[in-house]
This record gives C-alpha cells, sequence and structure tokens, in this order.
C-alpha cells in the first residue's frame, strides 16, 4: 500500500498520531528532500530507509516504487512539507498507480493554502487554489485572466523572491482588490500582513508565502454608461490605466473594451 502522508507545514508538533504510526509502520518513505525528512524522522525516533522522489526524477522514481509496492512493500509519501500532491511531487505516481489498477490511501494533514485562507480574513465559504503563478508571462497573464471574474478568493504560493512580482502582476490582473500575505504559517515568525493589491504594507521577506486575493465583486454597474464608471475610479483618484483595468474587471470584460470607449471613444 501506498500512503500519501501529509506532514508539518511548520511547527513539527503538528502531526497526526495516524501519520506517526503510518511512518513507522512503511518499509521505505519516498521524500521530496530526505534531508529535510529526516529532521521529522529523527524528532520522532523513526529509522526508515529513504527514497528520494521530486519532480526532477519523478517518472524514475515512480517506476522504482510501483516495482516496490508490486513486490508487497508498504511505502509513504512524504513532501517538504505539507500535502504531497498540493504544488509538490507526487501526481506522477499516483497516475500510473491508478493505470497499474493499484489501492492507495491519504493521511491527512496541514496544508499551508488552507491556514492562509482562514488566516487571511477573506471570504472562506468559497475558495480556489491556484498554486505558484506560471513562469513564463503569457501563461500568466493568461491564467490570470482567465480568473479575473471568478467570484472567490483566490490563493497563490509565492517565493521570497517571486512575492513582489506576483503582487505587482496581481495588481496588474486584478486592480486594488482587498489581499493578504501569510507567511511562516505555524512557525515562530508567522506574519499575516492585510491590505489591497497596489498598496499592500511592507513584510519580511522570508520563509514560505501565501497569498489570498479577494474574489471579484457582485457590484452591478448596468445602470451606468462605461465612460461614467471609468470616471468615477478617476475621481477616486486612479489613474487611467488603472481605472480601465477596475472597470473591466468590475463588467467581466476584457481591458482593450473599455479603452476603445473611453479613450478612442468607439
Amino acid at each position: 500500500m501506498l500512503y500519501v502522508v501529509g506532514t508539518p507545514i511548520g511547527n513539527i508538533k503538528e502531526i497526526t498520531y495516524r501519520a506517526i504510526e503510518v511512518l513507522e509502520s512503511v518499509d521505505y518513505i519516498a521524500a521530496e528532500d530526505t534531508r529535510r525528512t529526516a529532521i521529522l524522522l529523527n524528532e520522532y525516533n523513526i529509522k526508515k530507509p529513504m527514497i528520494c522522489y521530486q519532480k526532477f526524477n519523478e517518472r524514475a522514481s515512480s517506476v522504482k516504487l510501483i516495482e516496490l509496492l508490486k513486490d508487497g512493500k508498504n511505502i509513504a509519501l512524504v513532501s517538504d512539507a505539507g500535502m504531497p500532491l498540493i504544488s509538490d511531487p507526487g501526481h506522477v505516481l499516483i497516475s500510473e498507480l491508478i493505470e497499474s489498477g493499484m489501492e492507495y490511501t491519504v493521511v491527512g494533514g496541514p496544508s499551508a493554502f488552507v491556514d492562509a485562507l482562514i488566516l487571511s480574513g477573506l471570504e472562506t465559504a468559497k475558495f480556489c487554489m491556484l498554486g505558484f503563478l506560471p513562469e513564463k508571462k503569457t501563461e500568466r497573464e493568461k491564467l490570470l485572466n482567465d480568473y479575473s471574474t471568478v467570484k472567490c478568493t483566490l490563493l497563490f504560493y509565492s517565493s521570497v523572491h517571486d512575492v513582489d512580482k506576483d503582487l505587482e502582476d496581481l495588481y496588474e490582473a486584478f486592480g486594488g482588490r482587498k489581499a493578504a500575505v501569510v507567511r511562516e504559517i505555524s512557525k515562530i515568525y508567522e506574519e499575516v500582513v492585510r491590505g489591497t493589491l497596489g498598496a499592500m504594507p511592507d513584510f519580511v521577506h522570508k520563509g514560505e508565502i501565501v497569498i489570498a486575493v479577494e474574489g471579484a465583486t457582485k457590484s452591478d454597474f448596468s445602470d451606468i454608461s462605461i465612460t461614467e464608471h471609468f470616471e468615477m475610479y478617476v475621481r477616486k483618484g486612479l489613474n487611467k490605466k488603472d481605472a480601465i483595468k477596475q472597470v473591466a474587471l468590475d463588467r467581466g470584460v476584457k481591458k482593450s473594451d473599455i479603452y476603445s470607449v473611453v479613450v478612442k471613444g468607439e
């Protein structure tokens, strides 16, 4: 049996009894980073052989792990922190297990985006987890455009090296929506900074980061013209570019459509 095991995202004590029990009982532990996992195992005096399973060797490692499972071995799959497969390696292995008609199970545990959602103070009834933004500009713009009219809280993972650029691109795509930057979840220096895109308060650029963004609003602007709508935001202090962007978001249309009306007069 393969066990997909959730591990602590910060405080090393945030692990279930069942997770410890499974890690103690399996024959092998497949880990994203064996050095990081060794710290967890040493904390609970667990001695098990580990196999490196990361995105750079997923397919080759999956073949090895499936062979071990077919030989009757029990394996636990863990990531550096949180739940495997959630913006972490594991999907290739699971897909091949299903293709082979083999079973697996999940040993529940923490996941950073759930904690961040609650800490953000934004709407929790409906939310969408989008992981890390694509590296390519065109792919990033398409994804953000696709979700610009979604009426639920949006959650993104980010690194300390990318967070400023990510926030800029989110502002470019969504305008001045409410947002929160949550970092170092469940650790000593946990921090939650709440504000609006384009005007986020300063925060320490260290640790793992989750960005939470308010969903599209449900406001109905059908009773005013596009030009009146645009002028409303200009009076509020937005420059022409940001006002066009916000009108487009409000109405669920392309920025070029608004531009054609307010600038070109079409």
